[in-house]
């Protein structure tokens, strides 16, 4: 990608090509404001890539669903807003559980959520059975999203950043920062090869790897740095429309899985990879994808049949409140964060973009995000 001209000031900088800063900079020109997106890499290419495609507002902290909301109506619009779908499929998720215990907090959360304009439906065994024939034996409840679905996360991130660019936005790909500093009232961004951008505004979305860049400001976070395990299978009749995820208490009994219209069954959960994040790479165990085989096959009996045909990881920062950091610095006028969405970014992004572009436009925004702010982790730095 490219841009419609090179001018060396803009009004916003948006450090990383995620969805995060990708759908920041389209919103961000749809208010009327230049913008420069400067991406190490190329636009989608990391995280908002390569995670596993959940369009899940079931689920979420509570204090995350007025950001959901809104990011399932930019879902909803996508062809209007970026001119592609992005094989976003409103078919809705499914979360089921194995025993009393998950049952009780699938019922808790249900009627939590109700009162965020998230409805869910709460299914006992027999209604399960008579809906999802090909569910597993051990399931005694289900709780249905019908408005929540599953997307192409391959496809979401540069098409945001394909819309950016139409608009007006100049998008630098394969380019690195090295350095990004306050001067008097702008910020100058240097990249490799010497050139230097300004603007009075600057977002940091560079996802697992903002942290060192906070603490260069003042505004150090205790993220830490794993990469999710997921495989596909080869493709078989497609029947199973909503996502489906499991509700438990037991660590590493968590698994999830989708099917796409292609026929492969996409899936997920249980253990972390270890990452590099100065090479910029994952290694996926084997031992893990063994893990996740009786985990899938005690949701969907018939999946043991079925070749994985592909493995993969990505690379994600995770908060220790599983809460992102979102939001303007509390050191610094002009300087915004937007990362550290711990594995469950994919849905939220278009709505984080809009909220920042929102925020930098107006300096405030219509859906709270307090709940995110990086000066709650100023008491432990």
């Amino acid at each position: 990608m490219t841009g419609p001209g090179n001018n060396k000031a803009t009004d916003v900088i948006v450090v990383g090509g995620g969805i995060m800063g990708a759908s920041t900079a389209f919103f961000l020109r749809k208010r009327g404001h230049s913008v420069r997106l400067i991406e190490r890499g190329l636009v989608g290419q990391q995280a908002s890539g390569v995670n596993f495609g959940n369009i899940r507002r079931q689920g979420r902290n509570l204090v995350q669903l007025p950001l959901s909301n809104r990011a399932r109506g930019i879902w909803e619009r996508l062809p209007e807003l970026v001119g592609e779908n992005c094989e976003y499929l409103c078919t809705g998720q499914l979360r089921v559980s194995y025993d009393a215990e998950g049952a009780e907090d699938l019922e808790t959360y249900a009627r939590d959520a109700r009162e965020h304009g998230l409805d869910l439906e709460i299914l006992g065994p027999e209604a399960l059975r008579q809906r999802y024939a090909w569910l597993g034996p051990d399931i005694v409840l289900g709780s249905l999203a019908p408005q929540d679905g599953h997307a192409n996360p391959r496809l979401t991130g540069p098409a945001f950043g394909r819309a950016a660019l139409k608009a007006g936005a100049i998008i630098e790909e394969n380019t690195e920062v090295l350095a990004v500093e306050k001067t008097g009232d702008d910020f100058e961004v240097q990249i490799v090869g010497g050139d230097r951008f300004r603007a009075p505004a600057v977002l940091l979305a560079t996802g697992a790897w903002a942290g060192p860049v906070a603490a260069r400001f003042g505004e150090p976070v205790p993220m830490v740095s794993r990469g999710p395990h997921m495989g596909v299978t080869e493709p078989v009749p497609y029947r199973i429309k909503p996502s489906v995820g499991v509700k438990t208490r037991v660590p590493g009994e968590t698994v999830y899985l989708r099917q796409v219209e292609r026929g492969n069954i996409v899936f997920g959960g249980g253990m972390r990879n270890e990452v590099d994040l100065e090479a910029i790479r994952v290694y996926p165990k084997p031992e893990y994808t063994l893990h996740q085989l009786p985990l899938l096959q005690r949701v969907l009996p018939g999946i043991e049949k079925l070749r994985i045909i592909r493995v993969w990881s990505g690379i994600e920062g995770y908060m220790p409140d599983d809460q992102p950091v979102m939001g303007p610095s509390g050191k610094l006028p002009g300087l915004y964060y937007a990362f550290g969405f711990s594995g469950a970014g994919f849905q939220i992004g278009p709505g984080v973009g809009d909220v920042m572009a929102e925020l930098i436009a107006t300096g405030a925004t219509s859906t709270p995000i307090e709940a995110f702010d990086i000066r709650r982790f100023a008491a432990t730095a």
